[in-house]
């Protein structure tokens, strides 16, 4: 069977967003540049597996926010904030369907949000795309209610938020050191936190993301 895409190779992998078999030259030239690719699909979950094996490390200088110290130790210490973000953007990002870019997008106004706060200034930076715009909404959204609940309890240290800067920016870095950013419809960075946030996760088992 000759692949439907290019109509020179022989067909011989199936393709599930395709719902057909197509050439291996087509599964790796196309995937997530005209094909939306499910995340489970074999052919893909093999490519990020390989991708991932040799990756390099992303410059320092290449980092969002690179003037801004991280520390995993504060990061660790917020680790329910962390799951409560990466779920939100994975609940968001179903229906319609998200990429990474709208993702991206939406965490780093968001950062760039809570750093003008850090400045003493309100501005809020909502990203000009509706589905980035839609992830900010559902993003900001779950924040507040996450500051509301901490407020209610008595004695509880509410969280800063230089500290949620801090938490947006160690995501926004997770995701430029993930994502694939040669295809426009990646959702790598997505895959990624699907894997190592599952829900529900019990309580005892601590997320994996802080040790990738």
């Amino acid at each position: 069977m000759t692949c439907p895409l290019c109509r020179q190779r022989k067909a011989k992998r199936f393709c599930p967003a395709e719902g057909q078999t197509i050439c291996a030259v087509c599964c790796g030239t196309y995937r997530e540049v005209t094909i939306d690719c499910p995340f489970d699909c074999p052919h893909l979950v093999a490519a990020r597996r390989y991708e991932r094996e040799h990756r390099q490390p992303l410059p320092p200088e290449r980092l969002p926010y690179p003037e801004m110290r991280v520390s995993l130790d504060r990061i660790e210490r917020q680790q329910d904030l962390v799951v409560l973000l990466g779920r939100t953007l994975l609940d968001a990002a179903r229906e319609p369907r998200s990429t990474d870019a709208d993702a991206l997008q939406a965490i780093a106004a968001l950062a760039e949000t809570y750093r003008t706060l850090q400045a003493g200034i309100y501005y809020e930076a909502a990203p000009a795309g509706a589905l980035a715009r839609d992830l900010y909404s559902r993003l900001a959204g779950s924040l507040a209610e996450y500051k509301k609940a901490q407020a209610e309890h008595a004695g509880f240290a509410a969280v800063k938020d230089g500290e949620i800067l801090e938490v947006l920016v160690f995501l926004l870095r997770l995701g430029a050191q993930e994502t694939d950013t040669v295809r426009p419809r990646s959702h790598a960075f997505l895959d990624f936190l699907r894997s190592e946030l599952p829900a529900p996760r019990p309580a005892t088992e601590s997320p994996r993301i802080l040790t990738a």
